[in-house]
């Protein structure tokens, strides 16, 4: 294992050399940093659904199934008629696709702006259940020729299960080829409490509140409402409901505490007891307790998908709502094409880039009870490179004083 972590260091290194000695000939085609927008997706069309459900139930840093291989395929296919209906719902297919490019691009044309020394930067999309796939992004950019390659997960909030997942599945694909990337690869794995990714979510909830009567925005309660997650994740020791309190507790910090507020949790899936409360029960429970106007905010989700068009939109603030005692309800929009939301991810990855961190200190840590060894394979992967990454910072402030 030493030899081979060895060899690709040798390798990155090589390649950074190699890039600035080809700089000025190939710049303006190939980027020097590309930048993997990491998220779960969504089917584009009807005929996408059947394929995303089996890849995710299939999918063992999610959830581990009985003879997992043919369960998926049975749920899959009992879930595919009624997923369908609900996409149907929602005009056709996920816009996460959608959204994620006008992000990427937004973010890449400010990072050329903020960070000339990296440019170009070129963004990629790694989805973990549809095209285009995590896997098939990473041959692109080796193609390409990135000599820095960024792991940024799109979820604020780390989890075993979304980002875990995803940073996962880069590091096992390049064991599956039984090799190693001549890319130097780091990962964003976590910014639950980033300033400007509070102030994007601050500025659409102030505006929803807006849109109520003026004789009840007062006495609106704000509902932040993020997907749940089975209890025995939780107790396993997943970070993820601490890291999304934390972003909710910043976000109140920067409307002043103006409204109260509730933490709930959406999108529970079968029988087994799930982190708690839930979105419409809290609804419902709170409109009985005579607070009837109430506003959805989604904060574990940077762009709408199936989970707020549908879920929070169709089954909670219109359906639902209606057999309750709320009187006005709605629900603040997703961060999408928001310019304060794309200045933030550019700060991110900006802060990222000068950093000497190949990824968070909380990414080192397992969950206390985890027994994934791709988890330990895939900390090995990310964070070995701290080394290399402190050797090439101190080459750039070597050539700066220079």
């Amino acid at each position: 294992m030493l030899t081979r972590n060895l060899f690709k260091s040798s390798a990155i290194l090589n390649n950074f050399r190699c890039g600035i000695a080809s700089r000025q000939l190939s710049e303006s085609v190939r980027p020097k940093t590309g930048i993997l927008m990491l998220n779960m997706g969504g089917p584009e069309k009807l005929d996408d659904v059947h394929d995303f459900l089996l890849r995710l139930f299939s999918d063992r840093d999610l959830m581990r199934l009985p003879a997992q291989s043919q369960t998926s395929k049975f749920i899959a296919r009992r879930r595919t008629p009624r997923i369908k209906e609900q996409y149907a719902e929602i005009g056709g297919g996920s816009p996460i696709h959608k959204w994620t490019s006008l992000q990427g691009e937004g973010m890449v044309e400010l990072l050329d702006k903020l960070s000339p020394e990296t440019a170009p930067h070129k963004f990629y999309i790694g989805f973990r259940y549809v095209n285009p796939l995590t896997e098939d992004a990473i041959d692109q950019m080796e193609k390409d020729g990135c000599q820095r390659a960024i792991a940024f997960s799109q979820y604020p909030q780390y989890s075993c299960s979304t980002t875990g997942s995803s940073l996962n599945a880069i590091s096992r694909h390049y064991k599956k080829r039984n090799d190693v990337s001549k890319m130097l690869w780091t990962a964003i794995d976590r910014w639950p409490t980033h300033p400007t990714f509070v102030k994007a979510v601050a500025e659409n909830v102030k505006q929803e509140i807006e849109k109520f009567p003026k004789s009840v925005q007062k006495d609106v309660v704000i509902l932040f409402s993020a997907h749940s997650l089975p209890m025995k994740v939780v107790d396993r020791g997943d970070p993820y409901p601490a890291e999304v309190a934390a972003t909710v507790w910043k976000v109140m910090e920067a409307l002043n505490f103006s409204h109260s507020y509730r933490l709930v949790w959406q999108s529970k899936v079968g029988p087994l007891p799930w982190l708690g409360p839930a979105t419409d029960q809290a609804m419902k429970g709170l409109a009985a307790n005579g607070f009837v106007n109430q506003l959805l905010v989604p904060i574990a989700f940077t762009s709408d998908h199936i989970e707020t068009l549908f879920e929070l939109d169709l089954e909670y603030a219109k359906e639902f709502a209606s057999k309750t005692k709320i009187e006005n309800i709605r629900r603040a929009a997703s961060l999408n094409d928001s310019p304060t939301f794309i200045k933030a991810i550019s700060e991110i990855v900006v802060e990222h880039l000068n950093s000497e961190d190949s990824c968070s200190t909380q990414y080192h840590l397992r969950c206390p009870q985890c027994t994934n060894a791709s988890c330990t394979e895939a900390r090995r992967f990310f964070c070995q490179n701290d080394r290399v990454l402190k050797f090439l910072k101190e080459r750039q402030d070597i050539g700066r004083q220079g």
